[in-house]
């Protein structure tokens, strides 16, 4: 999909909404960035006016401002977003690593935010990929959480893969690609976002340090003061209620039938395309914060 165009007019009133002025920041370099989001968002699907207005609207214009402007090479948005981000990377580093060993990870992110690496004679920031639908402070903290467990990975053992000629080789015909895939990742994705939104916010807290940091159920048990068998429980229980509201939004809501929903969490399981689990867990507490989220 294309990304939206938008209106100058929309522009323009989004563009001072978020204070951009103030980085100096070009308003078709805004304007780029709230395309280059709704895109995203809206990948797959043809939103109604009205829906992407509000998706529009949900932004957090000042941080999407102030990443463009770091990305743009801005010296004060660049000093402005050093002095308020670190310390919450440091935070956020230290909670995965008390020990200090994150402290390195979360330093090294600078140059990649500020795009040292160039291709065709322009730096490639790491702030191309923020598209507001989170706070920065949030989406620093994924970021952190995620250089980490890659870091971890990279340091295991790998496994060999088995020989091609050994027994335990046998090479299997590709499936033919399902054609309603991509409506049924449109489908469950709404669905999820739907009921994480309803989700106690010690629930979602728990779903983000298992799913998006990787934290053991120990760590979480500590974190939230609970015994580990307790989290695991809750765990659980919240993955039993998310597959079973999700279920009951795709046959109420989509009348599909029991065959068509199995497709739809096989489809997931396959690839889970543009869905984004910690982005939907932010985006939920920032809606309880401000009142619009729904209540269990």
């Amino acid at each position: 999909m294309a990304s939206p165009r938008i209106a100058d007019a929309t522009v323009e009133r989004l563009f001072r909404q978020a204070h951009a002025d103030r980085w100096e920041l070009p308003p078709a370099v805004f304007a780029g960035a709230l395309e280059a989001s709704a895109a995203r968002a809206f990948a797959g699907g043809a939103p109604s006016v009205r829906d992407f207005e509000r998706y529009l609207a949900s932004l957090h214009l000042e941080d999407l401002a102030l990443a463009c402007a770091c990305a743009e090479g801005h010296d004060a948005a660049w000093e402005h977003f050093v002095r308020e981000q670190r310390p919450v990377l440091y935070r956020a580093a230290d909670a995965i690593d008390p020990s200090g060993g994150a402290r390195e990870l979360a330093d090294s992110l600078y140059a990649d935010l500020f795009g040292l690496a160039a291709r065709d004679g322009r730096r490639q920031s790491l702030f191309r990929y923020f598209h507001g639908r989170s706070s920065l402070s949030t989406w620093l903290r994924a970021v952190l959480a995620q250089r980490h467990v890659d870091r971890l990975r990279t340091g295991r053992r790998l496994e060999s893969l088995p020989d091609e000629e050994s027994s335990g080789f046998a090479a299997s015909p590709a499936a033919p690609p399902n054609p309603d895939r991509g409506r049924y990742l449109i489908l469950i994705g709404q669905a999820l976002e739907r009921a994480v939104s309803q989700l106690d916010p010690r629930d979602r807290l728990r779903l983000a340090c298992y799913y998006s940091q990787e934290m053991t159920l120990a760590q979480i048990g500590r974190l939230l003061r609970e015994h580990e068998a307790t989290a695991s429980r809750h765990l659980a229980r919240t993955r039993r209620f998310l597959r079973e509201d999700i279920e009951r939004q795709l046959r109420a809501d989509t009348a599909l039938s029991d065959a068509e929903i199995a497709e739809c969490f096989q489809s997931v399981m396959d690839d889970t395309g543009s869905i984004d689990l910690n982005e939907m867990l932010a985006t939920a507490a920032e809606g309880k914060r401000s009142g619009r989220g729904r209540s269990k």
